[in-house]
């Protein structure tokens, strides 16, 4: 029997008429131009194990490249916040000790009150999640400040198997490849320093995301997901 490599996908249903529907919702989200009264704001999360050294590593020299050891030691857990606007190019990290409907709910309100307290509505682009719910921020706020934060949100969910859609998780590729891989993360204090960093130096010198899958390119090429098509 050939022993053949196994390549994991998340690969959605045929004709799935949700999958399709909040698809379709949220690619018409992305052709919209930008405005700054209705941003169009991304958000995912990453949970990252936080892990220390059992020795103190060598130093590198003029010679040799920086020596750590193989054994570490697990040191709990934390989660990334991504935030991102496709069209200006603006990300932002936050870095927590979990992310429960408390943790995203916080973070959403200190964004709306800061960075988009000018802004008529927030166009959000996030998984369906049982933590991101209009009833989260009821969980956490009064009712009449959680209203005020529900009624600044618009929702549009990526459909299941379908996280693709979300240019935060993209976001949240890059920042794994370019930041953490390879590195021990000690604790909570490093993993946000050096996403900050690292979120700093993206917006400095990348540009907006030019989306280009529309609305028809989906119904040609993943016609097979269409009920009537």
């Amino acid at each position: 029997m050939t022993n053949r490599k196994i390549q994991y996908w998340v690969i959605p249903p045929e004709k799935n008429s949700e999958f399709v529907a909040c698809m379709e919702d949220v690619l018409n989200v992305y052709s919209m131009p930008y405005d700054p009264d209705f941003p169009v704001l991304c958000m995912d999360e990453q949970p990252v194990q936080l892990l220390k050294e059992t020795r103190n590593p060598i130093p590198a020299t003029l010679n040799h490249p920086r020596r750590v050891d193989y054994e570490y030691e697990r040191a709990g857990t934390a989660s990334i916040f991504m935030f991102t606007e496709p069209l200006s190019g603006w990300r932002d990290v936050s870095v927590r000790p979990q992310r429960t409907k408390v943790d995203w709910s916080l973070e959403m309100e200190e964004l709306l009150r800061t960075r988009y307290a000018k802004a008529k509505k927030v166009l959000l682009v996030c998984d369906n999640l049982n933590t991101h719910t209009k009833g989260a921020f009821y969980e956490v706020f009064h009712p009449e400040q959680a209203r005020k934060i529900v009624e600044k949100i618009e929702f549009h969910y990526t459909p299941k198997h379908g996280s693709w859609l979300n240019v935060a998780e993209n976001e949240l590729s890059s920042m794994t490849r370019q930041c953490l891989k390879d590195r021990k993360m000690i604790n909570i204090e490093m993993l946000k320093k050096e996403t900050s960093a690292w979120a700093t130096n993206s917006n400095e010198k990348q540009r907006g995301v030019n989306w280009q899958f529309k609305v028809e390119d989906a119904r040609c090429k993943l016609r097979s997901l269409y009920p009537n098509i």
